[in-house]
């Protein structure tokens, strides 16, 4: 049995800023990997760019605190916490992938996920800002026609800060004082070039916002604060335009299995395959969620599932729905109805 004693993440649910801390020290971090190291040597250097960053978020009560996960995904957590790389999963739809990282959120205390859904349209500026030009550009005309009206002549500024945002890649990417945790859910929905270019800022853990590092060169406009993506709540101060993280930060990707990727992408992310849980962990799942009083029951609708699962596609969403409106006080009484009521909530999603 492997030892446990190396282990930041454990997936037990318990909050310790201890192991946290493991993540912003230098001495944990693989030298090719030690972004702070390189761009930040000094302490005074860090907390000013720390600053620059803002608060981060709590992340809110919820999945993280229920998520069981097994041996492998927590061996898999911990060397991706180690390595600075990272981690792509994947495995059938309800299986726990997107998750997981929740429940390391939540256990280490990184505040807010930051999660990108990726889809068919995606691309990669769009996860790390987005840039209103046409509302930028519309403000402008709008008060040079007010300005004009009233006989004015002075030139038109606009804070291009009002214009701009972090996406979830560039808020993760900020110098936050820990790392932050970024979801990339579903990357296999994207364009078959997405993974290719995310490759640079994966292993560089940087990028550059061109409309603000062309005005970087006027020192009033060198630092500008744009919202990140944690809600409109806070906003980042860029410098000169460029977003270099202090931390790498733990990210998730997520996959369905539907396409492959190129060496060089994989090369850069370690991966984990998800299977179905094994039947004998199902009830720890179960009682995760919905607590001990529904054990009785519960055993029955978790032999129902899964000889189901053998027949056709179930996830875990499934079993946790038709066990909590089958143990309730209204549940029905009546056998036949109550199996047929049962196989109706766990209706196959694929045929095997």
């Amino acid at each position: 049995m492997p030892t446990t004693d190396w282990k930041i993440y454990r997936g037990e649910s318990k909050p310790d800023e201890r192991f946290r801390a493991i993540l912003a020290d230098d001495d944990y971090c693989p030298p090719w990997r030690n972004f702070a190291r390189e761009r930040y040597p000094d302490q005074a250097t860090r907390e000013q760019a720390i600053a620059r960053s803002g608060a981060i978020p709590p992340e809110p009560d919820g999945r993280g605190q229920v998520f069981v996960p097994d041996d492998p995904m927590t061996d898999m957590v911990n060397a991706a916490l180690y390595l600075r790389r990272p981690l792509l999963i994947t495995g059938q739809p309800g299986v726990g992938k997107s998750s997981l990282i929740h429940s390391v959120a939540h256990e280490l205390k990184l505040g807010r996920v930051l999660r990108w859904p990726i889809t068919s349209r995606s691309t990669l500026r769009e996860g790390q800002y987005q840039y209103d030009a046409i509302g930028r550009l519309q403000e402008w005309h709008l008060k040079k026609m007010q300005m004009e009206s009233t006989g004015g002549r002075q030139e038109i500024e606009l804070d291009i800060g009002e214009y701009l945002s972090l996406g979830p890649l560039g808020t993760a990417m900020l110098p936050w004082a820990h790392p932050r945790a970024l979801l990339i859910d579903e990357v296999d929905k994207g364009d078959p070039d997405l993974a290719n270019d995310l490759l640079n800022v994966l292993e560089e853990g940087e990028f550059e916002i061109p409309e603000l590092a062309r005005l970087a060169k006027k020192p009033e406009l060198a630092e500008i604060a744009i919202p990140t993506a944690d809600g409109g709540e806070h906003a980042a101060t860029i410098v000169r335009g460029r977003v270099r993280c202090l931390h790498f930060p733990f990210v998730i990707l997520t996959s369905n299995g539907e396409r492959d990727f190129p060496p060089a992408f994989l090369r850069r992310c370690l991966h984990l395959k998800v299977e179905e849980p094994e039947p004998e962990k199902l009830w720890p799942i179960v009682q995760s969620h919905l607590g001990d009083k529904v054990e009785t029951e519960a055993g029955a609708i978790i032999e129902t599932f899964v000889r189901l699962r053998n027949e056709g596609l179930r996830t875990n969403d499934q079993l946790l729905q038709a066990v909590f409106l089958l143990t309730r006080d209204f549940s029905i009484a009546d056998e036949t109805y109550r199996e047929q009521l049962l196989e109706k909530l766990l209706n196959p999603l694929t045929r095997r």
